[in-house]
């Protein structure tokens, strides 16, 4: 996994269970425990994602039902009476959706914004193209150390420090990102963490980036000496307080 940030279709579940609108209640709860999920986007006639069913969308359904929800000493739900319950009346609307080429970060800022799992992912048009969840977007961070390390010094150092990226040193272990060494403008130093920071699977930086060392002085011993030009033509003057021969 190198080269540009990673989007949402890298990492997605390309095929997924889909509902009709018309999809009936048992069928619904029997396509979630065959498919081993707990949410399904609702496609229109036309393949368009028109919103999302889930198991809470289907326990609200019997809880308003029965005036309560089904417990220990109260009788199960009888499905039969709610095979005409439909998708198109059960499901969450409008679908929270996310675009296939949107970057990963973009996709797990929609989902904590939304208290979502996963997200159905669709084209320009609104047409399915998958689903994606939290478990996938954390896919990036299985990457390895070394290939972080070696996308840091290809994509990032040659840009920020084109006369000596050789003078950054780049260790990665468990996907923190140590940066140590010298650059020539400190001004550089947080914009380096920032975008190292944004490269898949860095999960911190430790930014130890210094400044050029500063100039020693020649000798700090010697006292000030006060320069005195020479006279054309003759000895030159001592400087005032100064004894002669």
């Amino acid at each position: 996994m190198t080269g540009a940030p990673h989007v949402v279709s890298d990492v997605m579940t390309h095929t997924v269970l889909a509902l009709r609108h018309g999809a009936a209640f048992k069928d619904i709860v029997k396509a979630l425990q065959q498919w081993q999920v707990s949410a399904a986007p609702v496609l229109d006639d036309g393949g368009h994602v028109v919103g999302v069913v889930s198991e809470a969308d289907l326990l609200r359904r019997e809880e308003s039902r029965t005036g309560a929800p089904a417990g220990p000493g109260r009788p199960r739900p009888d499905l039969a009476e709610a095979a005409s319950v439909t998708a198109a009346a059960l499901m969450t609307t409008p679908a929270v959706t996310v675009r296939a080429e949107a970057p990963l970060p973009e996709a797990a800022r929609t989902m904590a914004r939304h208290g979502v799992k996963r997200l159905p992912v669709v084209d320009a048009a609104g047409l399915l193209q998958g689903v994606v969840s939290r478990a996938d977007l954390l896919k990036v961070f299985l990457r390895d150390d070394e290939d972080i390390a070696e996308e840091i010094g290809r994509d990032i150092l040659p840009h920020l420090f084109p006369d000596s990226p050789e003078s950054v040193r780049v260790q990665v272990r468990d996907g923190v990102v140590t940066l140590t060494g010298r650059v020539p403008d400190t001004a550089l130093v947080p914009v380096a963490a920032g975008w190292v920071r944004g490269v898949d699977g860095v999960v911190a930086v430790d930014c130890a980036l210094a400044g050029p060392p500063r100039r020693p002085d020649l000798d700090p011993d010697l006292p000030e000496v006060e320069h005195v030009p020479p006279v054309r033509g003759g000895t030159p003057r001592p400087p005032e307080g100064g004894g002669g021969p």
